[in-house]
């Protein structure tokens, strides 16, 4: 649908059909009488991101007098039996941000505009107390009584009653999600008054310890020292990139986005993700956000076909959605944003939890019907832009990124009930929408503004979130000290319709409000209008401590009329919107638990394998990392996937601090909430500890130096369940963390987590159990020590097992409880603190001396699954000796501990060390690894008792994953994969280089002089430029920061190149297909036409392109000589986004950058969802190969060339995926070799490179292009 200004002249309309499509979709026909046709557009009244981005494009190509376009799904439905037509429209679309249409006539009704809602006056100086309680359930304020009585006091004080705006604001401000009311609260338990707030024990590990925290408890996310690092930045005046020797301190943040997951899990997951990439980047005076984590705690799957024997029957809210279409919908919003927005994923969690009590009543249950979506990680910060300045009276207040729009309203109250408490059109109301390539606009902005160092125009930066920019804009005052003025009608809005209010207090996304100095103004609209990020100015601060929020927008009385009643919607003092409203009092008492003792009868070896290996938080959980780019900004060191099998068991995420040097950050995450059924604090103290045995793979100094995140979920009010929150967090804050030297300098609390609702059959409830999940985080001195499980069996071997919990082996709250349907009666716990510092002082020093091969905690599932997922991840066999004890027991129980892998003639050396630490009476070795078969085998005694094949239990163990791979991706790639398990004799990833290439250090010639210039070309959306500026950097290139608007106004000319790149990432957001919005925003621009024509006659210049640059390149083959018959691409066959790591040949073609590799093979990462090859004519593909045009294709472990998936990981005839021109001087390419130039940043790599890859080589070999 296309909204014009006017009629388009033929031309145009040419071009408009050419950019949007003109041909028909396929399959859609002429309707027949009894067909029904549905229209499902996103939902009227709002803007959707895609109209945002295709509309610019549009735009572009000179089409103003295109208002808007919107696409939509035509859904017709042929009706075999009687069914309502809105039974059908409720399926066909997702309510929470869609509409459907089921008239043509009611089409027009998409661009509709209203006229702009009135300001609202709510009653109460003589309502009082009842007529605001009113209020409060009819908007979903989530007033408490203190509230109600402090807000009617307040405006009886102020002798007027309160606008809609300021109530909506109040509620937003002092909600239980912004103001952590219950972690403040005083306490008092069993009648027994309790000292301290839940905050003040969290803070007591801040103090009294020199520990590294820069900033806690003051920003929108924790800062932690790092030892070096440097940064690689474009220079201010010249854009050309270089490395700064600086500290790149931790910036660290988690947050949870559980409500609006639960409501529509895909957009809900986004916008967690992309609102926690915000916390990163609105640190201090502007953060760089680096690498990611997502998690998620959902009730049980009930896979179609496959429901498991724990599982319960089906007793779901219908408001809700379901865990399966939480896991199917959620993990791909998560993951979409992070790829979209350019940040790699390294790490998460994902946990089943649904028991009934233990009355066995099937209406009350423990469990994850309101889900727990976590998303966290971890960026830099510059040494000057930690701490906000402060902000003159008079300065400029701004918002920067997208505009208003009519989405997540009332979302920082909605998140702090209980599901079920609130109204369906409260929660319809509070879901957000995410619009990734725009915050990464914002994001290139925040970046400019740190490369200027202490210039930076920024003096303070606040993330619009919850409650949008009623929220935002009084937070960033407050923390100033000021008051401030704003211009209602200033804010950029989408959606004139709206009332002040909701222009007010909407939380659409993907913006920050900052304070600029008055003297840098017109500098940082440069570097707006240059990234071509909205900002806009709003306000200013005030010396006044007064929030007056101005309106000359009168309704139906034109823009400029002014009433004076109405003209100040919001006119609050400061004091008022933050001040003391009464503290919250808790009184709570503990709950005895009654938990059954764990029934063991009946349970064989055998069958417990089979059912903890499908237990999904024990299974394989590629389908949740596939999906997400793990690779993108080109210094992730360890991401999930391990070994040349790529096998998902990494305990720790690690980057490198910048593209040189042994330095990075490493995050780890700890979480053990089933343990809470039986014993809280235990739960609480087992997830610090797990957190640190994860971190214990990464190469981290000294535990003092590891800070956590704690993130508490809980059903508060419920009976038992506050004081088991208190005694949680006294275990963590003034126990565990006490005793091991760690502190919290950031966390986040969801202390809604109850779900009710009505049946039939009567009133249901799920409530989830204390559930903490820990991130800890640390900086690495040396980056290439970290640890994985893979085992090795070049080496003759043994296996040695440390038990962190003096022998003990409770089986309550494990995975084997859980999959009999049983929760057990003694859990796990810390036995000693001591022990586990032992064992980080004693695995410092074994990695130091290069004693360790592979590592592998103990966790989910036992010692059975550490030992079996170490042996997936190596494809050979393991033989164990369990000794005497309780064979069940000691397989199953996930009390702490690790297995480590060392080499036989090394162990009296091994048990030295850990005899010096105090360690000899925890440890002892259990097995060998066996390269002569490929079974996993136990004997108790010497006696045997279990034994089967390795690949039969990867099998088990993939099966989860490949069921909803099924179901959501394409079934036959699924099936690929999953059948790709059976061959015994995959040998992996690898590396063949017959031309014995190496990895040559950079010459004096090339770090001699000026070096030739290379244009890192990059359009809005582009993710990808700053490891393509770095692979060229190190080949000798000075490296140029250059977007599009440089070349369109003249800052730039490609002309002055020896050569550009086009960067990979989502130009547009991809949304009128992958890179061709970029590629015709060149064709239809004659300056920017031109130019390229220009650039690509010269045959002195050479161009590359990947990823997204390479789909762009192969659009404008137009202008490209020799390159007629490149394809296009198109959706990968799975359907899905694909991050792997696969193996590549390269093949003798006249590329220049390839010279000198021809007939290597060797791994290569993809991260890419529209990477299938399209040719226009069938004689295309045969008509590249015949003239050596194709330069790469996929291939498989065998060196065959392959279309299976995923060893071809989008479909692609013959595995074709890189491609020349006919001089050569032109390549392009779909996978990432600027990814893998420096081995460290390889997932996986042979032991015998050095310390670059072979694929240095195309960036050296461009080098001796241009000489």
């Amino acid at each position: 649908m296309v909204d014009l200004e006017g009629e388009l002249p033929v031309g145009h309309r040419h071009v408009l059909e050419n950019l949007l499509g003109s041909a028909p979709a396929p399959g859609v026909e002429d309707i027949s009488e009894d067909t029904l046709k549905y229209t499902a557009f996103p939902r009227l009244g709002t803007v959707s991101p895609w109209s945002t981005k295709a509309t610019d494009i549009i735009h572009r190509c000179g089409l103003g007098q295109v208002r808007r376009v919107e696409r939509g799904i035509v859904w017709q439905v042929e009706v075999t039996s009687v069914c309502g037509g809105q039974e059908i429209a409720a399926f066909l679309h997702d309510p929470m941000t869609e509409s459907v249409i089921v008239n043509d006539s009611d089409l027009e009704q998409i661009f509709q505009q209203t006229d702009a809602a009135p300001l609202e006056w709510m009653e109460v100086l003589n309502g009082g107390h009842e007529s605001l309680a009113k209020a409060s359930r009819e908007f979903g304020f989530a007033f408490s009584d203190d509230e109600l009585n402090y807000v009617i006091d307040g405006y009886r004080g102020l002798g007027r009653n309160p606008t809609d705006v300021e109530l909506m604001m109040f509620a937003q401000v002092n909600s239980e999600h912004c103001r952590h009311k219950i972690f403040n609260a005083s306490w008092e338990i069993d009648g027994d008054r309790q000292n301290g707030s839940l905050f003040q024990m969290i803070q007591a590990t801040q103090e009294g310890k020199e520990n590294g925290t820069l900033s806690a408890y003051r920003d929108n996310a924790a800062v932690i020292a790092a030892s070096d690092g440097s940064w690689f930045l474009p220079a201010v005046n010249t854009r050309e990139y270089q490395t700064l020797v600086e500290p790149a301190h931790l910036i660290a943040k988690v947050e949870t986005h559980n409500h609006p997951t639960g409501i529509s899990p895909l957009p809900g997951a986004a916008t967690g993700s992309g609102g926690e990439i915000r916390d990163e980047g609105a640190t201090g005076r502007g953060g760089w956000a680096k690498a990611g984590i997502t998690g998620f705690s959902v009730s049980d799957l009930r896979l179609p076909g496959a429901m498991q024997p724990w599982e319960a029957s089906f007793c779901h809210p219908p408001r809700l959605a379901t865990p399966l279409q939480i896991m199917l919908e959620g993990p791909i919003g998560a993951a979409s944003f992070n790829n979209e927005f350019g940040r790699p994923n390294i790490g998460g969690y994902f946990r089943t939890l649904e028991v009934c009590d233990h009355d066995s009543d099937i209406h009350r249950r423990r469990g994850y019907h309101k889900p727990i979506m976590l998303a966290g990680g971890l960026g830099n910060i510059r040494a000057s832009h930690i701490h906000k300045k402060e902000i003159p009276s008079g300065t400029k207040l701004l918002v920067l990124g997208g505009p208003a729009m009519l989405i997540g309203l009332g979302g920082g109250a909605a998140s702090s009930v209980d599901s079920g408490e609130s109204s369906e059109l409260l929660d319809f109301a509070s879901v957000q929408r995410g619009n990734p390539e725009m915050q990464r606009r914002c994001q290139e902005v925040i970046n400019c503004c740190v490369s200027l160092g202490d210039s930076n125009p920024i003096l303070s930066i606040h993330d619009v979130g919850a409650g949008g920019l009623c929220n935002a804009l009084p937070e960033l005052l407050q923390g100033a000290g000021r008051g401030g003025e704003i211009q209602l009608r200033e804010i950029p809005n989408d959606d004139p319709g709206m009332s002040p209010m909701q222009i007010w207090c909407n939380e659409a996304q993907e913006r920050y409000v900052l304070a600029v100095s008055s003297d840098r103004l017109e500098e940082f609209k440069g570097i707006c209008e240059r990234e071509r990020c909205p900002c806009q100015i709003v306000g200013a601060a005030t010396t006044e401590r007064m929030l007056v929020v101005r309106d000359g927008h009168i309704a139906g009385q034109g823009v400029h009329s002014i009433d004076v009643r109405n003209s100040r919607p919001v006119e609050l003092d400061m004091e008022f919107l933050f001040g003391k409203t009464p503290q919250m009092h808790r009184q709570c008492r503990r709950r005895r638990r009654t938990q059954r003792a764990f029934d063991r009868a009946g349970i064989t070896i055998e069958e417990a394998v089979e059912r903890v290996l499908r237990l999904p938080g024990v299974a394989d959980k590629s389908f949740l990392i596939t999906i997400g780019d793990r690779s993108v900004g080109g210094r992730v060191v360890r991401d999930p996937m391990v070994g040349p099998w790529q096998v998902p068991v990494a305990d720790v995420g690690v980057t490198s601090a910048g593209f040189t040097g042994c330095y990075g950050e490493a995050i780890s995450i700890g979480e053990r909430s089933p343990v809470a059924l039986v014993d809280p604090a235990a739960s609480c103290r087992m997830a610090v500890a797990e957190a640190v045995t994860n971190m214990a793979a990464a190469g981290v100094d000294e535990l003092s130096t590891v800070k956590l995140s704690a993130n508490w979920m809980a059903a508060a009010g419920e009976p038992g369940e506050d004081a088991d929150l208190y005694d949680g967090v006294r275990a963590v804050a003034l126990d565990i963390c006490d005793s091991l030297g760690l502190s919290i300098p950031v966390g986040k609390d969801s202390l809604s987590m109850a779900t009710r609702w009505q049946e039939d059959s009567g009133s249901c409830e799920v409530i989830a159990p204390l559930s903490l999940v820990v991130t800890a985080f640390a900086p690495v001195s040396n980056i290439h020590a970290t640890l994985t499980p893979v085992l090795r069996t070049d080496v003759e071997s043994v296996l040695v097992f440390i038990d962190l919990a003096a022998e003990q082996c409770r089986l309550g709250g494990s995975a084997l409880a859980q999959v009999y349907g049983q929760v057990g009666s003694e859990v796990p716990d810390v036995e000693s603190t001591a022990v586990i510092r032992d064992f980080f002082v004693a695995t410092r020093e074994l990695m130091h001396r290069g004693h360790v091969l592979s590592y592998h905690d103990r966790s989910d599932g036992g010692l059975f699954v550490t030992l079996a997922e170490m042996a997936f991840a190596g494809r050979c066999g393991v033989e164990v000796d369990l000794g005497d004890g309780d064979p069940l027991a000691v397989l199953f129980n996930e009390e702490l501990g690790a297995v480590i892998q060392i080499e036989k003639r090394k162990v009296n050396s091994v048990f030295e060390v850990l005899k010096e630490h105090h360690l000899e009476s925890h440890c002892k070795v259990i097995g060998k690894v066996e390269p002569s078969h490929s079974d996993i085998s136990f004997t108790v005694g010497g006696h045997p008792l279990y034994r089967r094949c390795e690949r039969d239990l990867h099998r088990l163990w993939s099966e989860t994953t490949w069921r909803i791979q099924t179901i959501r991706d394409h079934p036959a790639c699924a099936q690929e994969e999953y059948s790709r398990l059976l061959d015994p004799s995959d040998p992996g990833l690898h590396s063949d280089l017959p031309r014995l290439l190496e990895s040559k250090p950079i010459g004096p010639a090339i770090l001699s002089g000026q070096g030739p210039r290379i244009a890192i070309l990059r359009e809005q959306g582009v993710n990808g430029h700053v490891e393509m500026a770095a692979a060229f950097d190190l080949a000798g290139f000075s490296a140029i920061d250059v977007t599009m608007t440089d070349l369109l106004e003249g800052r730039e000319n490609l002309l002055e190149f020896s050569g550009l790149a086009a960067c990979g990432g989502f130009s547009f957001g991809d949304v009128l297909g992958a890179g061709l919005g970029w590629a015709k925003s060149i064709l239809y621009q004659p300056k920017l036409r031109d130019l390229f024509t220009s650039f690509f006659a010269r045959e002195n210049t050479f161009a590359l392109g990947v990823c997204n640059g390479c789909q762009m390149l192969a659009a404008l083959k137009e202008l490209i000589p020799g390159t007629d018959a490149w394809p296009g691409f198109v959706s990968n066959r799975s359907e899905q986004f694909e991050s792997r790591l696969t193996m590549v040949e390269i093949i003798d073609s006249k590329s220049i950058l390839f010279s000198g590799m021809e007939e290597s093979r060797l791994p290569i990462v993809v991260a890419h969802g529209e990477g299938r090859a399209h040719f226009e004519y069938p004689s295309d593909q045969h008509q590249l190969c015949e003239s050596n045009r194709v330069s790469l294709r996929y291939i498989d472990n065998y060196d065959q060339v392959t279309e299976q998936y995923p060893a071809n990981p989008n479909g692609s005839a013959s595995g074709v995926t890189g491609f020349c021109s006919e001089d050569g001087r032109v390549t392009i390419m779909m996978p990432h070799p600027e990814r893998m130039v420096r081995t460290i940043n390889c997932s996986w790599h042979p032991s015998d490179w050095g310390e670059f890859t072979p694929w240095l080589g195309i960036f050296q070999n461009a080098r001796s292009f241009c000489d």
